[in-house]
C-alpha cells in the first residue's frame, strides 16, 4: 500500500455523523436537506434523450464553461478557457493543489480553522502543509496580518474558504485588501490564492470579499452541491488565468477524463436560468434569521454567522469537543461535529449543520445548550 495513503486517518466528520440515530436532530453533515429544482433535472433528461451520455471536453463542455465564466465574470478569467469543470468542488481543489504545488520546492499554506480536505489532499501529494490560525479571541475572524504572517519562503499558495467551513466567517474587503497589498509588495514569485468559494451563495453580508477581483494571482473553485442542493450530483469548477489552467485541464484529464455529461446538462439548465444559481438564497437567510436568533437565546458563546450554512458554539470550559460531541448524541439525540475535526485551534469548538431547517435547529440549540449548561452549574 501506499504509506502516505496509509497515514492518512479517515474523516472524523463521517464518522461521528455515522452515528445518527432514526430520531435523532442532525446538525453533523453540511448537506442541504432541501430538494433540487425538477425543471433543470428534466432539462438534462431532455437533452440526453437528444444527444445520449457521450464524453464532453476533458474541460467540460464549452457552452456550460462559458456561461459559469460569463455569471462570474472575473478580471482575466471571464471566457471558456478560463473554466474546467470537475467533478465536484474536491476534485477542483484537489487538480489546482496538484497542479501548481511542487512537493520538492514548496508548501502549501492552509487558513485555520479549515475544513480537513485541503490538508488530506496535499498530504496525498507529499505537500508540506503549514498554517496561519485565526484568533479566537476574535470569534476566528479572518486576519490578513496573520495570514501574511503565516507565509514562508517556500509558500507557494494559500487556501482560504470564504465563507468558511467551520466557522462561518467570511473575510472582509477591508482584511481582503490588506492581505492583498501584502502579498503584491513581496519580491519574488507572486504566491496564489485558493479561493473556496463553495459557499458563496450563502452569504448573509455586505462586504464578504470575492477575493478573484482583487489579485490577479487567484484560483476559484466551487460547485452546485451546496447552492442547488445537488451534492450527489458531483459538478464542479475551476476558475483560474488561461496559462495555468492548460496545466489544471491535463491534471483533471488524467484524474476523471471529464465530468458527468448529465450533470453538465443539469448545470447548463441552471446558469441559463435567471437566478438559477441563487435559487434557495431566501430559504438559507430566513433560516439563518432564526438560527442567529436561537444562538443568541441560548446562553452559549456563538459564532457571527457571517456564511455558509454552519453555526459554532464553546464548549463550556473547553471540554474535549469529540467526547461532547459522543455525549450530545447519547444523552439528547443531537448529532454535531467536534471541531477538533477542523484543527486543533478549533478544539472546544462544536459545529452545528443547520440545513435541517429553522425548527429542527432551533430545538437541537436548546438541547445542546441544556445539556452543555447544565454540566457547568
Amino acid at each position: 500500500m501506499n504509506p502516505r495513503v496509509e497515514a492518512i486517518p479517515g474523516s472524523l466528520i463521517r464518522q461521528i455523523a455515522a452515528k445518527k440515530r432514526a430520531t435523532s436532530i442532525d446538525l453533523g453533515l453540511g448537506e442541504p436537506s432541501l430538494m433540487p429544482t425538477q425543471m433543470h433535472l428534466d432539462a438534462a433528461m431532455a437533452y440526453v434523450r437528444t444527444h445520449g451520455l457521450r464524453y464532453t471536453q476533458n474541460a467540460g463542455d464549452p457552452e456550460l464553461r462559458a456561461l459559469i465564466a460569463n455569471h462570474y465574470r472575473y478580471p482575466g478569467m471571464s471566457e471558456a478557457e478560463n473554466v474546467c469543470v470537475t467533478t465536484g468542488s474536491q476534485e477542483a481543489m484537489y487538480v489546482v493543489i496538484k497542479s501548481i504545488v511542487n512537493p520538492a520546492t514548496d508548501d502549501l499554506l492552509v487558513v485555520e480553522p479549515a475544513f480537513p480536505s485541503y490538508v488530506k489532499m496535499a498530504a496525498l501529494e507529499g505537500i508540506t502543509v503549514t498554517t496561519s490560525v485565526m484568533r479566537e479571541s476574535d470569534d476566528f475572524a479572518f486576519d490578513a496580518e496573520r495570514i501574511l504572517g503565516g507565509i514562508t519562503p517556500r509558500t507557494r499558495a494559500i487556501v482560504i474558504c470564504s465563507p468558511c467551513n467551520p466557522t462561518g466567517r467570511s473575510i472582509s474587503r477591508v482584511e481582503a485588501e490588506k492581505l492583498v497589498a501584502g502579498l503584491r509588495s513581496r519580491g519574488g514569485d507572486p504566491i496564489w490564492l485558493l479561493h473556496d468559494e463553495i459557499y458563496r451563495e450563502q452569504s448573509f453580508i455586505d462586504d464578504a470579499a470575492e477575493l478573484a477581483k482583487l489579485y490577479d494571482h487567484t484560483i476559484v473553485t466551487n460547485s452546485l452541491s451546496k447552492s442547488n442542493a445537488l451534492t450527489g450530483l458531483r459538478l464542479g469548477w475551476i476558475i483560474a488565468p488561461r496559462l495555468e489552467m492548460d496545466a489544471m485541464i491535463k491534471c483533471h484529464a488524467w484524474v476523471t477524463s471529464c465530468a458527468d455529461t448529465f450533470a453538465q446538462a443539469v448545470g447548463k439548465s441552471i446558469f441559463e436560468t435567471a437566478g438559477g444559481i441563487r435559487e434557495h438564497v431566501g430559504w438559507y437567510s430566513d433560516v439563518q434569521t432564526t438560527v442567529t436568533n436561537a444562538l443568541a437565546a441560548s446562553g452559549l458563546r456563538s459564532l457571527p454567522i457571517d456564511g455558509s450554512f454552519y453555526a459554532c458554539i464553546q464548549v463550556p470550559d473547553k471540554v474535549s469537543s469529540l467526547q461532547t460531541a459522543l455525549n450530545l448524541i447519547d444523552e439528547v439525540d443531537v448529532v454535531t461535529i467536534p471541531g477538533i475535526a477542523f484543527g486543533s485551534s478549533f478544539e472546544g469548538w462544536l459545529r452545528l449543520s443547520w440545513v435541517a431547517g429553522g425548527e429542527k435547529s432551533q430545538t437541537g440549540i436548546e438541547r445542546i445548550a441544556k445539556h452543555l449548561l447544565g454540566q457547568t452549574t
